[in-house]
């Protein structure tokens, strides 16, 4: 199953990109697939053809999950 998250790098923007599966309390590095930022553009320290990037954990302060699309719609507060 693949993960569509927003990764907070330490003194940059945040990125978007895919993950194969959420890194685990032992891994040491994050491989992140289609790395874009988050209006979809390049980002702009990476090579224009890049598809895979190997990030060491240290470097990220947290990772976004976002909801996928065979999740269903959390309906909040409805009233009749």
């Amino acid at each position: 199953m693949s993960y569509t998250v927003v990764v907070h790098i330490t003194n940059e923007d945040p990125i978007m990109a895919d993950l194969d599966e959420l890194p685990a309390p032992t891994d040491t590095i994050v491989i992140l697939h289609h790395p874009r930022r988050r209006d979809g553009k390049d980002i702009h320290y990476l090579q224009s053809d890049v598809v895979s990037v190997i990030w060491p954990i240290n470097q990220i302060a947290f990772i976004e999950v976002m909801p996928g699309e065979g999740e269903e719609k959390i309906i909040g507060f409805v009233r009749d």
